[in-house]
């Protein structure tokens, strides 16, 4: 029924996050997960606005109180379920999660990813969305 067609979409550039506590937001996503902040001024002007970098895929952030134009429909906190592959272990990452007093959800589990098996664990974010972060095996 619904079949890829090759060449159309390619990759994901970026995904936007809605959040209720920009601080903690920002803090859980570069401090626990390693991510960059990067502010940047969108190519048409306007305000400034702060995104999260890691690899060559960006997370951009959107406060609650004030989404940026256009945004989803419905933009709340804590509606989002995404997965995260790394490179570092996942006992390492076990090991982080603790010292950062961050409940660990699930795992580790092995799961299917989108190119094969993979090992992970399920955490949440301050808006409690859920965060995956994943070992390939």
């Amino acid at each position: 029924m619904c079949e890829e067609k090759l060449g159309m979409l390619t990759t994901i550039d970026h995904i936007v996050l809605t959040a209720s506590d920009m601080d903690k937001t920002i803090s859980f996503y570069c401090d626990v997960l390693g991510m960059k902040l990067e502010n940047f001024t969108p190519s048409g002007g306007g305000e400034t606005r702060r995104s999260l970098k890691f690899g060559n895929q960006k997370i951009n952030l959107h406060c609650v109180e004030s989404p940026y134009k256009p945004h989803a429909k419905n933009p709340v906190p804590g509606a989002v379920d995404i997965c995260f592959l790394s490179s570092t272990p996942i006992d390492e990452w076990q090991e982080i999660f603790s010292e950062n007093n961050i409940e660990i959800e699930d795992g580790p589990v092995q799961k299917t990813g989108a190119t094969g098996p993979i090992m992970s664990l399920y955490v949440r974010d301050p808006d409690l969305n859920l965060i995956e972060i994943s070992n390939k095996i």
